[in-house]
């Protein structure tokens, strides 16, 4: 870790007020960028997407739960995988204690992978997980929300991924959909984020991002090398 200056907390505290005042410029912007967000027109949903979970097979629009607002994370785990990809469950590890939150303002938590339901739920267990995780197998969910791609496409550069054609390492890719019901049943569309953009869903990140060495990834081959299943550190 770089050596920092030293200082009296006299000296300490101008610089802080100064980091402040970018803080909460920060904070304002974030706030204007949630609002645009917030302001994108809507798809409606014409495709009957059928999922099988705990509860049996269900639609889109009974993944909602009596809920108007339902995002869904868009988990990677294949129907060939026998674990579910390690940034993922990075992720995973944050939800459950967010469930209940967001059903006290309308809003459902749902993951949803390719895998068929025996493995998802073997896995599941295994990490300990009490969200509700669905599988999409049989559907064109994942083709859709554009998170799982053929091999043609990744032998040629030609995956659909975070709204451009590129390369991708993986046949399932992370993300995150939102959805919204209204009153006659219709299911609509708002809002889809991949990538970084799923950087606000780590918990972990956050704090880290607080500390003198931050997340301490430059030397990494890829920012979350060194991430794994919560089972799997050594100490």
């Amino acid at each position: 870790m770089t050596m920092h200056t030293i200082v009296s907390p006299k000296e300490w505290l101008p610089a802080r007020q100064a980091l402040l005042a970018k803080e909460k410029e920060f904070s304002r912007q974030r706030d204007a960028l949630s609002a645009a967000r917030r302001e994108l027109p809507w798809v409606k949903v014409e495709k009957a997407y059928v999922f099988d979970g705990p509860d049996g097979q269900q639609t889109l629009a009974d993944l909602f739960d009596g809920r108007s607002q339902l995002i869904v994370y868009h988990f990677m785990m294949g129907p060939d995988w026998e674990e579910g990809c390690k940034s993922c469950s990075f992720l995973a590890d944050h939800f459950d204690g967010s469930v209940v939150h967001l059903e006290q303002r309308d809003t459902t938590l749902v993951v949803a992978s390719r895998a068929e339901l025996p493995k998802i739920e073997v896995f599941k267990n295994r990490m300990g997980w009490r969200f509700k995780w669905v599988s999409s197998y049989g559907s064109e969910f994942n083709r859709d929300y554009h998170v799982t791609f053929t091999d043609d496409e990744i032998s040629n550069a030609s995956a659909y991924y975070n709204y451009k054609k590129g390369t991708f390492p993986s046949d399932e890719a992370p993300g995150l959909s939102v959805f919204t019901k209204d009153a006659g049943g219709d299911v609509f569309h708002t809002y889809s984020s991949y990538a970084r953009g799923l950087d606000m869903l780590l918990g972990a990140y956050n704090f880290l991002d607080l500390v003198p060495k931050g997340r301490d990834e430059a030397a990494l081959q890829w920012s979350m090398e060194w991430v794994r299943h919560h089972d799997r550190y050594e100490d």
